[in-house]
């Protein structure tokens, strides 16, 4: 594996030995490039829908902020429609609804890859468990300001 710099981004490349029998340099490839053998079309759409489902069935089962934050989503969706002040107002408190779930299966994610890398304390690990945490803070804060208020504005009347 070898890190280049190109464009100011730092981009991972694997080395192959796929020169010339000349020129035995490696060639440059980009990691995971997308000639990955396996399900295409529909399967492939299929397999990565039953992905999706097994992640949010797994946030549901180990995330109890997961399934509070679900629950009031649930509770706040109908809502929206009752409150909001025509379609595109429907659809802003509905998308801030989405996007504290979103944040909080980001964040589970974060938390899981950094646990499954070790249990020693990193900065870098503490770090982006902070930032996956700030991210649903900026998502709740977002929430709270849409729906506070939607609601002050219904309830004035």
């Amino acid at each position: 594996m070898l890190w280049l710099v190109q464009n100011g981004r730092p981009r991972a490349v694997a080395l192959t030995t796929g020169g010339t029998v000349n020129s035995p340099e490696p060639e440059l490839q980009p990691k995971g490039h997308m000639n990955k053998p396996g399900k295409r079309g529909l399967t492939r759409l299929l397999a990565a829908t039953r992905h999706s489902r097994d992640g949010l069935v797994s946030a549901w089962r180990s995330e109890e902020a997961f399934r509070t934050e679900a629950v009031l989503a649930l509770a706040f969706l109908p809502l929206a429609f009752a409150v909001g002040d025509g379609l595109a107002h429907q659809l802003v408190l509905v998308v801030c609804c989405a996007l504290v779930i979103l944040a909080e299966i980001l964040n589970t994610a974060i938390e899981s890859v950094v646990d499954r890398i070790g249990p020693e304390h990193d900065p870098l690990s503490g770090q982006a468990k902070d930032l996956g945490s700030a991210a649903v803070l900026v998502s709740l804060l977002l929430f709270a300001l849409a729906w506070g208020l939607s609601l002050w504005q219904w309830w004035q009347g």
